[in-house]
């Protein structure tokens, strides 16, 4: 039985940080892809991280910005912490190695991005989270006591009789077998949940695993109802547009050719905060002043060349790649997409959740920093500092206490349930066909806009799909990467994902921050100043909701405007 002090189950940023956190502290640390974790959804991370390190600039300016982005759902305590810490985290990674920009003074370089009231977005390009993940996984490859499990998929998690997390369940993917973890703590950061929808900014391996697997243990979700629509995805395939664009000066043009942002926000125009600029999209679009292909334009030729090629080189190769489209010479093509989820499992600012002994950070965790929004390049930077803070916090208590012994009856409940999914009869649905039914029902009926009875509906259709998904058809019974088998199981996280989102959303009788109900349009700060937490019930019968109180600090709430 592999045993480590620390297991840490995802290896983009948060799980990587995390990891080289624990290893500092001694720690012998066990880290866990199901994907090589250079292939991690960070990877995609396009424009920046945020930092005040400009003398002119303060974290407490950080700091507001980011509690008036989160519309005040945001934790304030947490959101002092990530802001006060972001410049010494940022000179960190800078000394480490990540080659950010900077300008012909040969200071760093840094760009506007959107909600915020001064510049403090650091960059490497367009390619920030990929400069960043390959100079963490070079770091953990410095790290004897940091072993790497990659290619490994997790299903369960592991309790001792005290309800501990005492491990997890794995199956390596290159040859089917599967294994028992032990390990003093399990740091969850598996990542988001965009594969819920489509279609989607996130990565084919976005399906909510770590979110599912704590829920089903008994971890509360929090703010699971706030999934962020980025402005500027491509119609149809969901491919990113960074928010760098705009950051450098590029326009948002309606069908008729007005610069539509100018009735929205008149004052930050298309650097408003993502929820403003994707509503006010798809406002015009809704209203037959988009395209005929259901989009609004983004004028990126307004950025002059050289830039482009200095600062934008990815998105110009996805334009010409995917959209057959020059940036430097035409418009651009956008709408909102489904980009990120605010909620996830609760947890503290040191990664703690309320099962003993299990952490999460990261996109699958909710602090809560993000609140009803989350600020453009506020995500490294949440992934770093709490992954940071909870592989710290692992390591540390690892010390000198025994490792656990978990019993072999999960493992062998595991392989029974994978042998029950291989011995299903050929004549259910396939998951491909039950995944891409509940991405666009969630798409449709939970996006940019909502209303109760498209949000029911669409319970209606996941509690349908859920019965489905157990006696999906599985065609691959082989055991070397079997993509089939993982699709199955990952489908049951989905649909968990999707359960939970929705009720809260349901719950939530308010507009704020990416929730805007059509009918409750008005933010509702005297009833719904709260956060929604959801936990399964044991009878199996919808999730059970509760609330908590919104940390406040020295921000009180205020009408939100850009």
């Amino acid at each position: 039985m592999p045993h480590h002090d620390v297991l840490v189950i995802g290896a983009g940023l948060a799980g990587q940080r995390a990891a080289l956190s624990a290893a500092e502290q001694g720690a012998n640390v066990g880290i866990i892809s199901k994907v090589h974790p250079v292939r991690s959804h960070s990877n995609a991370a396009q424009g920046g991280i945020n930092a005040a390190l400009d003398p002119e600039d303060s974290w407490e300016s950080h700091a507001f910005d980011t509690v008036k982005g989160s519309d005040y759902l945001g934790d304030q305590d947490a959101i002092e912490i990530m802001c006060r810490e972001a410049p010494d985290e940022l000179l960190e990674l800078e000394h480490l190695g990540v080659t950010f920009h900077r300008d012909e003074t040969g200071h760093l370089g840094k760009r506007a991005f959107g909600g915020a009231s001064a510049a403090r977005t650091y960059y490497v390009a367009d390619i920030t989270g990929q400069a960043i993940l390959h100079v963490l996984y070079e770091q953990l490859m410095k790290h004897d006591v940091v072993h790497r499990y990659e290619e490994w998929f997790t299903t369960a998690l592991v309790q001792d009789e005290e309800g501990k997390v005492s491990g997890a369940v794995t199956r390596n993917i290159r040859d089917g077998s599967m294994e028992l973890f032990a390990a003093k703590s399990v740091i969850l950061a598996t990542g988001g949940n965009g594969q819920v929808f489509n279609p989607t900014t996130n990565a084919l391996v976005c399906t909510g695993d770590a979110i599912a697997m704590a829920y089903r243990i008994g971890a509360p979700l929090m703010d699971m109802e706030m999934i962020q629509y980025h402005p500027t995805t491509l119609a149809g395939l969901g491919l990113l547009i960074t928010e760098g664009a705009r950051g450098e000066g590029a326009h948002l043009y309606n069908a008729d050719g007005e610069r539509f942002m100018e009735k929205y926000a008149p004052n930050k125009m298309e650097l408003a905060s993502r929820d403003v600029v994707s509503r006010a999209e798809q406002t015009e679009i809704n209203e037959g002043r988009g395209f005929p292909d259901g989009t609004v334009a983004l004028d990126i030729t307004v950025v002059p060349r050289k830039r482009i090629h200095e600062a934008l080189r990815e998105i110009l190769n996805v334009g010409r790649d995917f959209a057959g489209v020059d940036i430097t010479k035409e418009p651009i093509h956008i709408k909102p997409g489904n980009h990120y989820a605010m909620g996830g499992v609760k947890s503290d600012t040191d990664g703690l959740t309320s099962i003993p002994g299990l952490y999460a950070v990261g996109e699958c965790a909710c602090v809560s920093v993000h609140g009803g929004n989350r600020l453009g390049a506020n995500s490294l930077l949440d992934t770093l500092i709490f992954g940071r803070r909870a592989g710290a916090h692992a390591g540390k208590r690892s010390k000198g206490s025994p490792m656990p012994q978990p019993s072999r009856a999960s493992l062998d409940d595991e392989e029974a349930r994978i042998r029950a999914i291989f011995d299903r009869e050929r004549s259910g649905r396939r998951v491909s066909e039950i995944k891409a039914e509940l991405g666009a029902t969630m798409d449709e009926k939970c996006s940019v806009y909502r209303d109760e009875e498209g949000l029911r509906e669409a319970l209606e259709v996941v509690t349908r799909l859920r019965q489905e998904a157990k006696v999906a058809t599985v065609d691959d019974r082989g055991t070397i990467f079997n993509q089939d088998l993982l699709g199955a199981l990952e489908l049951q996280f989905m649909i968990d994902n999707a359960e939970t989102i929705l009720v809260s959303a349901i719950e939530r009788k308010e507009s704020r921050g990416a929730q805007y109900r059509t009918d409750f349009p008005d933010r509702n700060d005297d009833d719904w100043l709260k956060h929604i937490t959801v936990q399964p019930n044991g009878d199996g019968e919808a999730p059970e909701i509760e609330y908590s109180e919104v940390t406040m600090t020295q921000w009180e709430p205020e009408e939100r405007t850009y």
